[in-house]
């Protein structure tokens, strides 16, 4: 591995990977999986947040990698922090986003997170649930094997279950998908109208949750008494 491929810096609210921008992909990734496999009993098992440095990433490269750096060590990355000059408050701003005010922390491991808006023609894969921290704009797609939460308006298509679990569920908080489908379930909008073939037991504009009832795509609004009874 080039000593000059992938360096690590951390503060106290994550790391810092600085990627060398002349490696080719499937060369770097072997060197992230080195570098990260290396030093883990160095980093433990910290909670972090991560930011790429050096090297322009698409989103799925950036999912890619913090997969790969999962893998190989022990640390729970819990968000990618954007890279801009003010790097470490960004990520300290990430982290406080993702943790809350008592909540329950999450790891790459059990689903991730998302930052920014996916556009026409995007593609976000994950083999875990996944939490999205802004919009699905139409023509964009998700498909997770677990749950989709979007903190955001969702206008997009989705798929959830994507190994064929109709116990998995959408959630968003202005929900206008184009399509959902959950597990084998499909329901679909057509000219702007909305989505057909989903029985709407309330209608208001409160975030909502899509989940499968008796073979049926049921959208309603958030409540205790829905998620209790979806058994999420």
């Amino acid at each position: 591995m080039s000593n000059q491929s992938v360096v690590i810096k951390s503060n106290k609210h994550g790391l810092i990977v600085v990627l060398d921008e002349k490696t080719d992909w499937e060369t770097l990734k072997k060197d992230v999986a080195e570098k990260f496999r290396t030093s883990a009993k160095f980093f433990g098992d910290a909670q972090m947040a991560l930011c790429f440095q050096g090297r322009g990433l698409s989103f799925e490269e950036e999912l890619e990698l913090s997969d790969i750096i999962s893998a190989n060590c022990q640390i729970q990355v819990m968000c990618i922090a954007d890279q801009n000059e003010a790097v470490e408050q960004a990520m300290k701003q990430a982290l406080e986003r993702q943790q809350g005010e008592g909540g329950e922390l999450m790891n790459l491991q059990d689903g991730r997170f998302y930052k920014g808006t996916l556009r026409s023609g995007q593609v976000l894969e994950s083999e875990t649930s996944i939490v999205i921290l802004g919009d699905v704009n139409p023509g964009a797609r998700v498909v997770s094997k677990g749950n989709v939460i979007v903190l955001g308006t969702l206008k997009g298509n989705v798929y959830v279950g994507a190994s064929g679990n109709e116990s998995a569920f959408v959630a968003a908080l202005a929900m206008d998908p184009m399509q959902i489908r959950i597990g084998d379930v499909i329901a679909r909008s057509s000219d702007s109208r909305p989505v057909r073939n989903v029985r709407r037991k309330k209608a208001d504009d409160t975030p909502k949750i899509a989940f499968v009832e008796e073979g049926n795509i049921y959208i309603e609004p958030i409540t205790k008494e829905v998620l209790n009874d979806i058994n999420l």
